[in-house]
């Protein structure tokens, strides 16, 4: 399992897929879903969803991650061929500066760039320690002329995302463009291999969402088809094992899943997600049943898809689960093999569980 995670996820985090441009990554992931022998289908937005019939008794399903990934969109083309561009998501400033990014002009079309940052024989002292906003940075194709650039295929709008790498770390540990979310994608695809040699199952919806880090709703309008019981959100936990992050928790790389016991935006919008407490029992008791270790995390500053998914319809039961990754929202992200695969086996045995006795009743559990 761990060496089709290392390829699925390899495969994945070099297909770029801004939000709001996800379609290079859905068509990927449902020719991949098509091989385990799984239909597909799009909706308007270009969530992707496929779904495994099971017991019509048991509460129903829907395991989700996001496809798209942040990064920027085209404002402006200067005379001189030097491009502005406008932020799409939380994309960290301090971390542009001389990086490589892509215009996503069209499959086998796409154009590299590079981050402009000040030569450090011109920079003054005052400036050396100063971040530069992003709506002064400019990205240099090597065109000298607007109508240069404008013949590469690069328009106002067109999408920009970090130039798609990966690297391979020590031992199980990988780096790259997308980890976020795209492990969270492989390990949902992983599941459904396993889920659909399961005979008692509940219905499962695997969703393959649009938009997470655009305004977070995507997800929320396959909800809105699909009426799931239960929803389960696949993404990252931030780590606290590198010295400027040790106060933030006790998450660890290599640890093992993690599950959210509270996550809250904190910046423009009052949302998050207080998991319900039949799913935080069940994820419990799956990972004492099967061995996995099952780390904790609570935190404000990230939000998913879920904040939005449970208010749907009379109410969505929902939980995050998590992998744990270091470094989010820059150009090198890192997670751990071995923590995507005994995620893959925990949500894979917790969903198995649901039955037609499986109770929702909160009274239950508190």
């Amino acid at each position: 399992m761990k060496e089709r995670l290392r390829a699925c996820l390899a495969e994945l985090m070099l297909i770029p897929g801004l939000a709001g441009h996800e379609d290079r990554v859905r068509r990927h992931i449902a020719r991949r879903l098509a091989d385990i022998g799984l239909d597909s289908r799009a909706d308007r937005l270009g969530n992707l969803i496929a779904t495994l019939p099971g017991d019509p008794g048991a509460p129903s399903v829907m395991l989700f991650a996001h496809t798209d990934q942040l990064g920027f969109v085209v404002r402006k083309i200067e005379a001189s061929g030097l491009i502005r561009i406008e932020r799409l998501g939380g994309v960290p400033e301090k971390a542009l500066a001389a990086q490589c990014v892509l215009f996503c002009v069209g499959e086998g079309r796409d154009v590299r760039g590079v981050v402009a940052n000040k030569s450090h024989h011109a920079t003054a002292p005052e400036e050396k320690y100063k971040v530069t906003p992003y709506a002064d940075l400019f990205i240099d194709v090597g065109a000298d002329s607007a109508d240069a650039v404008q013949a590469m295929g690069i328009r106002i709008g067109t999408p920009v995302v970090y130039d798609p790498r990966v690297v391979p770390l020590a031992g199980d540990r990988v780096a790259g463009t997308s980890v976020d979310d795209r492990a969270g994608c492989a390990v949902v695809m992983e599941a459904a291999r396993l889920l659909k040699e399961v005979s008692l199952r509940p219905t499962i919806h695997f969703v393959f969402a649009v938009l997470e880090e655009f305004n977070l709703r995507g997800a929320m309008v396959a909800a809105q088809a699909l009426r799931p019981d239960i929803a389960i959100q696949l993404d990252l936990a931030l780590t606290a094992d590198t010295p400027d992050m040790t106060h933030r928790g006790e998450v660890r790389l290599g640890g093992g899943p993690a599950m959210s016991l509270y996550s809250f935006h904190g910046r423009g919008t009052l949302n998050g997600t207080l998991p319900h407490p039949a799913l935080t029992s069940l994820v419990e008791a799956t990972a004492e049943a099967e061995g996995i270790p099952l780390q904790r995390t609570a935190h404000v500053g990230a939000l998913t898809d879920s904040s939005y998914v449970q208010l749907v319809g009379e109410g969505v039961a929902v939980i995050d689960l998590c992998f744990p990754s270091r470094y989010t929202h820059t150009a090198l992200e890192v997670c751990d093999l071995g923590d995507l695969e005994q995620l893959t086996r925990l949500v894979a045995a917790a969903i198995a569980r649901i039955d037609a006795g499986f109770s929702l009743d909160r009274d239950l559990y508190t």
